[in-house]
């Protein structure tokens, strides 16, 4: 089996070909004023199935025997690698069987099942879909198209570092995603070998570091299964391969708790007007949080995917207008008696903070029996708005706390 190396990924590049889009590379002026470095982000999330997965997918089924070909794949995936390896799959006549775990965003299943594949949704993580593939793959005679442990798969994915080679050819940093791997190691190897020099960083969810613990103990090893928002890198164990990759080339790995990444994700979508998942905006939510120290150098970041269920999404949103001050919930008590509501609605007119949202209760929250009580959901302007609205409202007498 050929190892992972700047000629497997200079040849795999030979061979996708313009089955892949060549993702733009574009300088943040926001993100750089931000950070304090030169910043541009390489969007993955762009690709035709939303991520950098079907470069290695469609690597690997480029370098399918016919035999194989008809007998069909099979793969494990929580969504972005199965649908890479259903999309070009189908593009191909070949027959792609995806496992994928239980919790699965839904965003990801319909999508796969739209590009063709047949969907087995089994177990509560990877791990448990990966089992279940590798038991089908027996029974069926299918190949199975690992998503990040094969050397095909990584030299697919390692086309990125030769595209940002040619991108930004003053290139010092590159920050990436990890989940099993397979992305930094072919990205990784790229550029240490044509330049080693470029300081290579590792971002890992802090619930699941998984490479970040393999690399500590000089092997892999499982870890214990965690929620995250970030689901397209919680892998619980690194892989065979990309471990000696990732100790070869990678200089450093941290990790981001998810509400850095929600962050992360919401700065994206106002400010680089881009829609990234959590795996996707990883990188970002380190650099932004300066959890490594990059001195200034010509950073690139890779949004790696942009598959985000769009209910996520909007906890996201909401949460993080909470987070900025610009989305305020007050509990108002008020004396129950006509014109005491509107009272309440002419302050708040007179102080431009729009309501959204009213929840009116007279039996909860003991409240006396002339009490009444209202929750109050505002748009506000910020934490210099909030504390005007709070100033104004007790100058009017009205007894209130904030909900958080």
């Amino acid at each position: 089996m050929e190892s992972v190396s700047l000629t497997s990924i200079q040849t795999a590049r030979a061979r996708i070909g313009d089955g892949i889009h060549v993702s733009p590379c574009q300088l943040s002026h926001h993100l750089s004023e931000l950070t304090g470095l030169p910043l541009h982000l390489k969007l993955e999330n762009l690709q035709r199935t939303g991520s950098f997965k079907e470069r290695g997918a469609l690597n690997k089924l480029l370098t399918l025997s016919e035999t194989e070909r008809k007998r069909g794949v099979i793969a494990a995936s929580a969504g972005n690698h199965a649908q890479g390896v259903a999309f070009h799959a189908a593009a191909r006549g070949i027959r792609a069987q995806i496992v994928m775990p239980l919790a699965t965003p839904q965003i990801k299943v319909a999508a796969t099942r739209g590009y063709g594949a047949e969907v087995i949704l089994h177990g509560a993580s990877y791990d448990e879909a990966c089992e279940e593939a590798l038991r089908r793959r027996v029974e069926q005679g299918r190949t199975f198209i690992h998503p990040f442990d094969d050397p095909e798969v990584i030299s697919g994915q390692g086309t990125i570092g030769l595209e940002l080679l040619e991108q930004v050819p003053d290139i010092e940093a590159v920050v990436v995603p990890i989940g099993g791997g397979g992305l930094i190691g072919g990205v990784a190897c790229a550029l240490k070998e044509t330049n080693p020099k470029i300081r290579v960083v590792g971002v890992e969810p802090e619930k699941l570091p998984s490479m970040l613990r393999a690399r500590e103990a000089g092997h892999p090893v499982t870890i214990s299964a965690e929620a995250t928002i970030a689901d397209g890198i919680a892998v619980l164990r690194a892989g065979d391969l990309t471990l000696p990759l990732v100790s070869r080339y990678v200089d450093e790995i941290v990790t981001v708790d998810d509400e850095e990444i929600a962050s992360a994700i919401l700065m994206l979508l106002e400010q680089e007007k881009t829609l990234a998942e959590g795996a996707g905006a990883a990188a970002l939510a380190a650099v932004v949080q300066s959890k490594t120290n990059l001195r200034h150098r010509r950073t690139v970041v890779l949004v790696c995917g942009g598959n985000i269920d769009v209910t996520l999404l909007a906890k996201i949103i909401e949460r993080g207008l909470v987070k900025d001050g610009r989305m305020l919930r007050v509990r108002v008590y008020l004396q129950d008696r006509p014109g005491a509501l509107l009272a309440l609605t002419q302050i708040l007119a007179r102080e431009r903070a729009n309501i959204v949202e009213t929840v009116h209760n007279r039996a909860y929250y003991g409240v006396s029996l002339g009490e009444t009580v209202i929750d109050v959901t505002i748009e506000t302007r910020g934490a210099t708005h909030i504390t005007a609205i709070s100033h104004a409202l007790r100058e009017a007498g009205f007894r209130f706390e904030r909900i958080q």
